[in-house]
Formats: C-alpha cells, structure tokens, sequence
C-alpha cells in the first residue's frame, strides 16, 4: 500500500515537474522574442541609411568623372543601370561583412573594414555583372571613383549613425537591459563601469549570485544561479555579463551554452584591464579557449614613423600658427609686466629633465603662490586644478581656453624632447608622489597632446589620469596617435581642453 502510494506520488512529481519545465521553455521563449522584437526595425532604419550613402556616392562617382573625363549621357546611363543591378551583391556583401551585427561593430576600426570588405563584394559583383552582359564600355574610371566614394558615403554615416545610437543610449532609449551573473568584486566593477559610461548602451538590472550585496548603486541580488531562469523571464533582460572570477567554470560552460540556444546574449568578462582588445587573439589549446596579448612594438620602423609624423605635424602646425605667436606675443606684452614665455623644468622619458616652453598664462609669482593655494586644490592626488585660479591673467584665459598656450612646446617636438601624442609630461615634485605602476609612464616621450588631454581633463580624477596614460603607453600604435591627434581639433575647437 504505502509502496504504490510513493510511486503514485513519484509520478505526480514528475509530471509537477514537466509543466514546470514547460512553463520555464515558454517565459524562455517569451523573454527570447523580445530580445530581437526590436532589432529588425533598428537594422532597416540602418540599411536605408546605407542605401542613402550609397545613393550618394554614386552620384558623386558621375559628377567626378564628368569633371574629369567627358561622357556621353547613354554611357552614363548604362553605367548606372549596371549600378542598380548590382544592389544585390552590395546587400550581400554588406550581410557577409556582417555590417548589421552589433557586435561585429563594436569599434570604429571593426567597422571601417567591415565597409570595406562589403563595398568590395559589391564592386565585384558590378565588374562580374559588367562581364557577363559583355558591357565592353566599362569605365575603370568610374569603377574607382565609386568605389573610393562608396567607402568614403559609408564610413562618414556609419558615424552620424555611431553618434545618434550613442546619444540614445545616453538618453536610455536605446539601452540593453542585462544581468551580471556573480557577486564578487569585479562583478560589482562591472556595473560601476557599465553605469560610468551610458554610451556603451548597457542597463544592469541586478546581480545573480549566491552572496547578498545589498544595493550597490541602485542595483541588488536578485537570487542565486538555480533561479536564472526565472530571474531572466521575470526582468525581460536581452543578456547577460558573466563574472568568470565569480562563477566555477563548469557552471560558466552549462550557463553559456543554454543561455546562447535560448537566443541570449552572452558576454565573459575576464581579470584583464587596460589592453586594447585590437591585441587580443583567441587561440585553442585542446578544449581549452586562451586569449594571446599581442606585444606592443616601439622599435624599429615604428619609432622612425612615429618620428617623421611628430616632424611632420609639428612643422606643419608651426607654419599654420605663426600670425597666433605674433598675436599672443603682443597680447601678453601688452597685459602686463613680465616675461612671453613661461619655462619650466620637467620629467622626460626615462625621467631625463628637460625644459618645457609655453606662453606665459600666469603671474609672475605663481608657482611661489602655488603652496597657498593648496587648501583650494579641486584635483586630487599630485595633481593642482582651479577652476577660477587666480594667478591666471587675463589674455591667459583666452590663451588657455584655445590652447594657444601650449604652442611653443612644438620646438620641444622638434628637437625630440617630446612627442606630438604622449603622457602630459610631468613636475618633478608629481613623479615623487607616483607609485611604481605610474612610473611606466616614463618608458615614452611625453606628448604635446594625449588620451588625458582628450578626455576632459578639467574633470578627471587622477586614478583616471593615471589608467589613461598606461593605457596609452601600454597600447600605443602609429594608429592611436593619428586617433587623438583628430580629437585633439575638436577638443580645442569645443574649448574642452582648458585645464
């Protein structure tokens, strides 16, 4: 009796436990839907856009070959009749290129060549439909005009595009709700980034782990891994972070697998920080998956290239701003008594001193005036910050404000004292106060521009300061500097470069 009873009840809990299973696979499929409800109508809006800059390019591809090379209008119309059939082949190059992934677009770089790559499918695609047809008139011309225009209309929206998605995200229209599973510390980094930067879109709705944090910046536990599936359907996430320093690897391999087939988004956070992920390759070793780190190159070619740029810009920034020296020269003369220009002692690479030149912004006295003031410092660590300091004179704020100051350092570039892009070369009384991780600072020239200066350095803090100039000195490449150097001109144009 009692033995038909427990089987009776074993079957009852079986069944308990199907429909819970069923009606788990269901809010799976409810909460999968709505992560991709959305990007079908974000994708057509981009591909209309793209339709727009590729619309664009051709016409410039015929008015440029009109310019320079005169055509009958029934070849110019044959031209664009072979354009407009070849739009398949920019489609599909487009969806092999992957332009339409977000992921896959991360980085400017990621998707300038992801254009590249789809504007080449699609030229093939014209030259093959040109061959099949044996349209003997082909202009090669035109073929390399609206290439070269293609790419050009592509990049150029893909930026607008990058800039609306990003104020979106800002605005929180366009943000991703997701979770962070594990409860350790670098889980809890994980969110303070995500919150410290809205652009990248990433809305954290809560934590899943074992361990009760309690409310971390508006955000708390919403119950251990066992409840995932429940927790997933109940905050209508789109995906999730995982912690790998949180969670037993086992358990990461389990969670990825069934969170990718029930269309989540899965991200693994590793320890690393600081290295641009353009470093990182994926690599196997048996059924283990490693990440290799490229090394960063400073030598050879690279250190005459980077030489030859500095040269380069700094001649050509010297020449382009002379009628400015004269301008600041007389302004400053006529502003009060004192010397042009300001010279001061600073750290160089491998901490070899060097003089620093620039136009006289303050009184005369104001490093003797410095001590105090100290009290008002608005900077923390080694660093000294006022927002309304007094020793700055009054043609000093205009020369700050546009960084017209910062001028005369181009004849330390010249000589090789300093780089164009580089760490903000330092005081002697500073690199006393830096640890030894700061320190790796030294091993380059420091810049007359750099990540700090471009990344709103009135504001900074100074662990900002100094994980900005390892980054830059742990990651540099020829491409960076070409990076911050554009973004130097708007910073200035933008008057966000006043310190």
């Amino acid at each position: 009796m009692s033995g038909r009873r427990i089987e009776v009840l074993s079957a009852g809990d079986r069944i308990g436990a199907s429909r819970s299973i069923k009606a788990i696979d269901v809010q799976r499929e409810r909460a999968a839907a709505s992560v991709i409800k959305n990007q079908p109508r974000l994708r057509l809006r981009l591909a209309c856009a793209d339709g727009v800059a590729l619309a664009v390019a051709l016409l410039t591809a015929f008015v440029l070959q009109r310019l320079l090379r005169s055509t009958p209008d029934k070849l110019a119309l044959q031209h664009l009749v072979l354009a407009l059939a070849s739009t398949p082949g920019f489609v599909a190059g487009a969806i092999f290129s992957h332009l339409y992934l977000a992921r896959a677009n991360e980085r400017p770089s990621q998707e300038a060549r992801n254009v590249v790559r789809a504007v080449v499918v699609g030229i093939a695609t014209l030259v093959l439909g040109a061959f099949l047809v044996q349209f003997k008139e082909l202009s090669r011309l035109w073929v390399v005009l609206f290439g070269v225009s293609a790419v050009v209309a592509l990049l150029i929206e893909r930026r607008l595009a990058r800039r609306v998605f990003s104020r979106l995200r800002v605005a929180g229209r366009l943000s991703r709700r997701i979770l962070i599973i594990g409860t350790d510390a670098h889980a809890i980094g994980l969110l303070h980034t995500s919150q410290r930067n809205p652009g990248l879109g990433y809305e954290v709705v809560g934590f899943v782990g074992e361990d009760d944090l309690g409310e971390r910046a508006g955000v708390s536990v919403l119950g251990p891994i066992a409840e995932l599936p429940r927790i997933l359907a109940a905050s209508g996430v789109v995906g999730v972070i995982i912690s790998l320093s949180s969670v037993d690897h086992d358990e990461v391999n389990t969670l990825t697998r069934r969170l990718t087939d029930d269309g989540y988004h899965v991200a693994l956070s590793s320890l690393l920080t600081d290295i641009d992920v353009n470093r990182l390759r994926p690599q196997g070793l048996g059924e283990r998956t490693m990440v290799y780190v490229e090394p960063v190159l400073r030598g050879g070619w690279r250190a005459v290239a980077k030489r030859a740029f500095d040269l380069t810009v700094a001649f050509m920034i010297l020449i382009l701003s002379a009628p400015l020296w004269v301008i600041a020269m007389i302004a400053i003369k006529l502003d009060g008594r004192g010397p042009v220009f300001f010279r001061q002692e600073r750290v160089g690479r491998y901490g070899a001193p060097f003089t620093m030149t620039k136009f006289r912004t303050m009184e005369v006295d104001a490093h003797a005036r410095r001590a105090e003031l100290a009290d008002q410092n608005e900077a923390d660590g080694p660093l000294f910050k006022m927002a309304d300091d007094p020793r700055i004179t009054r043609v000093g704020g205009i020369l700050r404000k546009y960084s017209i100051d910062e001028l005369p350092q181009l004849f330390s570039v010249i000589v090789g004292d300093m780089s164009m892009v580089g760490p903000r070369p330092a005081l002697y009384e500073e690199v006393d106060d830096w640890d030894e991780s700061l320190r790796e600072r030294l091993r380059v020239l420091p810049g007359l521009t750099g990540m700090w200066q471009v990344s709103g350095r009135s504001s900074t803090s100074f662990a900002q300061y100094k994980r900005l100039d390892l980054y830059y000195v742990d990651n540099w490449s020829l491409t960076h500097d070409l990076r911050i150097c554009v973004r130097t001109v708007g910073t200035v144009l933008s008057r966000r470069g006043a310190a």
